[in-house]
């Protein structure tokens, strides 16, 4: 009942819950680190149709597959509609500070040279490290990769800060996650507003390619995979 109108919070209380339960459940199993801990906490508060379960607070009442925060059908933005109907890749954008930001509006387009296109929030910590040094990394994630699309994403708690936790590789663009199949290191050519976001243009100076793996998509607000 306490957070049945702040989503983002229950999401973060959760997500504490949750780091709480890896590191007893890690010390009660010789250090292994527990599986489906991501989707037992917090997939719950979603139905698999995407929507959000939620209680009824009358008695006797029963969990039910709505969502109390949702806008009613007929008041939604086609636009947004439209939007959540597109398959995106997720990526991590890093730079030098470091700062990093979950973005789901990546393009790459080839040419000479060879350029990246992405939709940020204008007001992140991330935007304010690529407008001082001019450059940053991107990199594809994969499916391994939920809970930090959602740490970086603010949805999931990062005590220590965001890249306490993890493997990361330094590069003269950020900071990159070492399990990751490849990052980008680009050089900030242009920004400008577009829509409610900040369009970001740049020129792609260096690529690093691992292993191939499948890619995280965002589908209709949820992490989805190839099948």
């Amino acid at each position: 009942m306490e957070y049945r109108h702040d989503r983002p919070a229950l999401l973060v209380y959760l997500g504490t819950l949750m780091a709480e339960a890896a590191t007893q459940l890690a010390q009660l199993n010789g250090n292994g680190r527990p599986d489906g801990l991501h989707e037992r906490f917090l997939g719950w508060a979603r139905a698999r149709d995407g929507r959000m379960f939620h209680v009824n607070h009358e008695p006797g009442a029963e969990i039910h597959h709505t969502d109390p925060f949702a806008v009613p059908v007929d008041r939604r933005s086609p636009v947004r509609r439209l939007r959540g109907r597109l398959a995106a890749p997720v990526t991590l954008w890093t730079a030098p500070g470091p700062a990093g930001l979950t973005v789901s509006s990546t393009l790459v387009a080839e040419g000479e040279p060879d350029r990246l296109l992405g939709l940020i929030d204008p007001e992140s910590d991330l935007w304010a490290a690529v407008e001082e040094t001019r450059r940053f990394a991107v990199t594809p994630l994969s499916p391994s990769h939920r809970q930090l699309a959602d740490r970086f994403a603010g949805l999931f708690p990062s005590p220590g800060g965001l890249f306490a936790t993890g493997t990361w590789t330094q590069t003269d663009y950020g900071p990159v996650p070492s399990d990751a199949g490849g990052w980008a290191g680009c050089r900030l050519d242009n920004a400008r507003e577009y829509g409610w976001g900040l369009l970001v243009e740049a020129t792609i100076e260096t690529v690093e390619l691992a292993e191939e793996t499948d890619p995280l998509l965002h589908y209709r607000g949820r992490y989805r995979e190839l099948t």
